[in-house]
């Protein structure tokens, strides 16, 4: 068996990756199993998936612990050691890391696995056109870096998910561009002996508190500790030649990232900005762009 875990963040489309590769497992002849795990459903969350294929019926249910393959899809979710990116690490055959620049993240973070890494983040950018539709890169990534299925299958199951997502025909074929680019810009990894399917239940469930699932503050002022700026996958930058200091982005922003200042044009804090870009749907005037986020921590 073939275990997968994505990670990512809420608006990657991790959900939509994991299916992609289940349903190309399958349309290549896998038994298939994909499901994701929902943390605070926002964007910019937390979000992690999960997918299983063999050419047995698959046995096991619920969270992966010992992936064969992890495929992270934000690198600044290695920054925490909450979000789970590593665990189980030492059992995987290789990691995936959406970055443009591997080496600097290494002298950061220790991987205790093989690391492979593509910037899927541009290449979607150059395809699509938006930085955070990440769901057919990662998803192509996966497929190849398996080393079980071929481009054939992958480009079914892009079309099929796709068009089951509503999107029009124009852009499938932009992604499926992408994910043909992402397919050769990487090379297969060889799996290391895994576990087999499970025969009986192999996880015993620990009871946590009732409080770790429910939205308490327990500390005052706990937000602004938070630096939730590593969410952000674009950056909006106000031109303050033609800002007419309207006030409708700062009224607009859905986290209080935006402030005025004594002339009363709108700043915005970038350490909690999350880069939803609703100041740039705001904007009367459009003096508000979006640019990629190139910083990595």
């Amino acid at each position: 068996m073939i275990r997968i875990r994505f990670h990512g963040r809420g608006g990657h489309g991790i959900k939509t990756a994991s299916r992609i590769v289940g349903t190309a497992a399958f349309l290549a002849g896998y038994q298939v199993q994909d499901s994701p795990i929902y943390g605070a459903e926002r964007r910019g969350a937390p979000v992690t998936a999960f997918t299983r294929m063999d050419t047995r019926p698959i046995l096991e249910r619920g969270i992966i612990t010992e992936p064969d393959l992890i495929i992270c899809g934000d690198e600044t979710l290695l920054e925490s050691p909450a979000t789970g990116v590593l665990s189980g690490v030492e059992s995987a055959s290789a990691v995936f890391i959406n970055t443009s620049n591997l080496e600097a993240l290494k002298t950061k973070i220790k991987i205790d696995a093989p690391t492979v890494a593509l910037d899927v983040t541009q290449r979607t950018l150059d395809h699509i056109g938006k930085a955070s539709a990440l769901s057919v890169g990662l998803g192509a990534a996966a497929v190849r870096l398996s080393g079980l299925i071929s481009i054939e299958p992958l480009r079914e199951a892009v079309r099929t998910e796709l068009e089951e997502l509503g999107l029009d025909v124009k852009m499938i074929e932009k992604n499926l561009r992408l994910a043909e680019e992402v397919f050769e810009g990487l090379e297969k990894v060889t799996m290391q002996q895994g576990k087999p399917s499970a025969k009986q239940a192999i996880h015993e469930m620990d009871y946590d508190h009732v409080l770790l699932g429910t939205p308490s503050i327990l500390a005052p002022g706990n937000a602004e500790a938070r630096q939730t700026g590593s969410w952000r996958v674009e950056r909006p930058e106000i031109d303050y030649e033609h800002c007419t200091r309207c006030g409708l982005c700062f009224v607009g922003c859905p986290d209080g990232a935006i402030a005025l200042d004594e002339q009363g044009y709108p700043v915005i804090d970038y350490d909690h900005c999350k880069g939803c870009l609703i100041c740039l749907e705001q904007c009367p005037r459009h003096s508000i762009v979006s640019k990629k986020e190139v910083r990595s921590w």
